[in-house]
């Protein structure tokens, strides 16, 4: 039997709460991360193959964890701890970049910060699910997308605020900044975890296990499947895989900026207006899901992708790379949260945990050979490289998709192939 739930403006309670968590959390990482580039570049003197390296072990490694946690809150029936745990060793570790003097160590810092994430994830995202009814995933994931990049927005502001009464407009970050950076993400990292550990209540779900209701293509599917997943989910996860290929770390983004010309804090206002994009977009894009379906929206996002993407490559004055941020945040706003509610879509309650570590997973070990490649291709031809690479793969996963899963009724219902 299923608790009843609460709502928040609208929303169950754990979605509120879980939204309100990443907006912290966002605030801390975004003020610290988003400039990680700049201070391996400009700090420590890191060379782009290297920075790839980092940003790609970090991500890639990490993503086993997302799949373990994923599977293990499914076994457990539990999601809370394991959210509780992953956030917790995230606040923990940031502080020590205060001490960084070695790519190595940031390595190091950077990897248990992806390794928290990875534990929390996956059982972040089911606990959505799990509190949300099937008509609303769209809205839950959009809202939770929202909040989340929102807090990005306040980060990164808060960011700027601090780097240019430190040193003005320097074109290079500074240590000092950094270290600033550092002691000022502490504070919100931790209360995010004070407000998941005390707001965020543990759902249970049915006894019985059952699939979400579907189409009847779709419930034949997941029985035939018995305990596995539906082949439209096994195909989503390869095209994920394909885009992944050609999305390398946004640390590339920050500097193709500097590599234009932008100063350090006009690179981080540049996150501020593609976060704010993002948000905008986030909740909107959810709902339209909700309303007509999500096959088209994310179609239509990896295009918008290849497009901004191109214009990375392209760009030559400073006012393209404002623009390229806008495109590249109504991408983010149309994809991220409609991704993670057609995930839903897509597979049994019982198997949701397993399913966003595998999603997660997907993602993260795509973007080890992904960053890898970029960085080479940055150092070996140009600055422009990555990024065409990126627009041709982003281009392909969207005509791959559009191919082989048809379009769909109302709440990302799947008619078939």
């Amino acid at each position: 039997m299923e608790i009843a739930q609460s709502k928040v403006l609208g929303l169950s309670r754990n979605v509120f709460f879980l939204g309100i968590v990443s907006f912290l959390t966002d605030i801390s990482s975004e003020m610290i991360f988003a400039v990680m580039p700049l201070f391996l570049f400009n700090v420590l003197r890191v060379g782009t193959p290297v920075i790839g390296l980092i940003e790609g072990i970090a991500e890639g490694t990490a993503s086993l964890v997302k799949l373990g946690s994923g599977w293990l809150s499914d076994r457990l029936s539990r999601r809370k701890n394991l959210a509780v745990l992953g956030y917790g060793l995230s606040a923990l570790i940031k502080p020590v970049l205060y001490f960084a003097t070695a790519w190595s160590t940031v390595l190091g810092i950077r990897f248990a910060d992806r390794v928290g994430k990875g534990i929390r994830s996956a059982p972040r995202d089911a606990l959505i699910a799990d509190s949300t009814t099937p008509g609303e995933m769209g809205r839950s994931f959009g809202f939770h997308r929202g909040m989340d990049t929102l807090g990005a927005v306040i980060g990164l502001s808060l960011a700027a605020a601090i780097i240019y009464s430190i040193q003005k407009g320097g074109l290079e970050l500074s240590r000092e900044s950094f270290q600033t950076l550092v002691l000022a993400g502490i504070g919100p990292a931790l209360l995010a975890v004070v407000v998941l550990f005390f707001f965020v209540r543990e759902r249970r779900r049915r006894s019985a296990p059952a699939p979400e209701p579907q189409s009847p293509a779709t419930v034949g599917a997941v029985g035939r499947s018995g305990k596995g997943f539906d082949l439209r989910f096994k195909i989503f996860l390869g095209v994920i895989v394909l885009f992944t290929l050609g999305n390398s770390s946004d640390a590339f983004l920050v500097l193709r900026a500097q590599d234009l010309g932008l100063s350090v804090v006009e690179v981080l206002l540049l996150f501020v207006f593609f976060n704010a994009v993002y948000a905008f977009a986030s909740l909107p894009a959810g709902l339209a899901s909700d309303r007509l379906g999500r096959r088209g929206l994310l179609v239509t996002g990896w295009c918008v992708y290849a497009l901004a993407y191109l214009g990375f490559a392209l760009a030559s004055s400073p006012w393209h790379v404002w623009l390229l941020f806008g495109v590249y945040g109504l991408y983010s706003g149309m994809v991220e949260g409609v991704s993670r509610a057609f995930v839903a879509d897509l597979v049994p309650v019982e198997r949701r945990g397993t399913a966003y570590g595998l999603f997660n997973a997907a993602v993260g070990l795509s973007l080890l050979p992904a960053s890898i490649i970029a960085g080479w291709l940055w150092f070996l031809f140009s600055p422009q490289a990555p990024f065409l690479l990126g627009a041709a793969l982003a281009a392909a996963a969207a005509l791959v998709f559009a191919l082989l899963v048809k379009d769909r009724g109302k709440r990302g219902e799947l008619d078939g192939f």
